[in-house]
């Protein structure tokens, strides 16, 4: 039987979807400014 496609992992999530991550590129950074505009509670996972 195949497994499950989503394996969750700590680290991997921080360093793909953080705000460290996104704060390190300008489409990052253009991620955080969309999601402050539209009000968002949460910026980053």
């Amino acid at each position: 039987m195949a497994k499950q496609t989503y394996q969750p992992k700590a680290k991997k999530k921080k360093t793909t979807h953080g705000f460290l991550s996104r704060m390190a590129t300008k489409k990052g950074q253009d991620v955080l400014k969309r999601r402050r505009q539209k009000g968002r509670t949460r910026l980053v996972i």
